[in-house]
């Protein structure tokens, strides 16, 4: 009997142990989020990263691992505001993250920025929200002061905006960092003369199509976040042979930048 009873002590002793091999690691309290519209603005993310797993949600791929000794969630998203702003709320309502970094390419549109320089984004603005009548388009403004309404100018997180622009100036040098607006449409824009109506009516500085959803979206979520474009093209009338010249160097800037900020991040 007493043999009996040894036997089974040391069967469900070695059953705990095995059962305590097979459980996963502890999971970070809190990611950082890391999106972008397109493969070439996360390839270097996902190159540098230790991926543990790939969760595929509505068809978008969202890989969870570390990067730069930070626990993150990297995910493309796909192009436009629709793509964008599901791809941020699925990363919002799925995993615990702490705050969302928005990188890519854009189009310049202030006369003082050029191709490859850099733009962090202090507001977002969508400039195709609005009524088209017979007098033209004209965009609604909504409510600044409220900061989410259709419209409004969405603004970014103050300290990510410093850390952002600390990171791309030791990245490409103070000379090519702008800070201010970015404006998001649902359009490609190669026209120089929109270009000249989007610096007169929001003062931007980029022009691009995802920021200002993913923006709304982290504001209804109460999530800091920050948006970095380097500019691939200026969006006139050579914009599509500057995207096809400058685009993957112009979206591997915006990576080496992300990386500076989470090596500046505590861990």
């Amino acid at each position: 009997m007493k043999k009996l009873t040894s036997l089974i002590l040391i069967c469900l002793t070695l059953s705990a142990l095995l059962c305590g091999c097979g459980e996963k690691a502890e999971e970070p309290k809190e990611y950082i989020g890391i999106i972008s519209a397109m493969d070439n603005e996360i390839d270097l993310l996902l190159k540098e990263a230790t991926i543990d797993r790939v969760d595929t949600v509505a068809d978008v791929r969202y890989h969870v691992g570390t990067l730069r000794g930070q626990p993150v969630v990297i995910t493309r998203s796909g192009i436009g505001k629709i793509r964008a702003s599901s791809g941020v709320t699925t990363m919002l309502l799925n995993y615990p993250i702490s705050k969302v970094i928005f990188t890519g390419i854009a189009g310049g549109v202030a006369d003082e920025a050029r191709v490859l320089d850099e733009i962090i984004a202090t507001r977002l603005v969508e400039h195709d929200y609005g009524i088209l009548s017979n007098d033209g388009f004209a965009w609604r403004s909504g409510d600044p002061g409220f900061g989410n309404e259709p419209g409004a100018y969405y603004e970014c997180d103050p300290q990510l905006i410093e850390l952002a622009y600390a990171s791309a100036v030791e990245v490409v040098g103070e000379e090519h960092v702008f800070k201010g607006t970015v404006a998001t449409g649902d359009q490609f824009i190669a026209n120089t003369e929109y270009v000249q109506k989007l610096r007169a009516d929001y003062d931007a500085y980029a022009c691009e199509m995802e920021g200002a959803a993913a923006a709304v979206v982290c504001i209804k979520y109460d999530t800091p976040f920050i948006v970095i474009r380097s500019l691939s093209d200026k969006a006139d009338g050579n914009a599509h042979e500057s995207y096809e010249n400058f685009g993957d160097i112009a979206a591997e800037h915006s990576s080496r930048i992300v990386l500076k900020m989470l090596d500046a991040l505590e861990k």
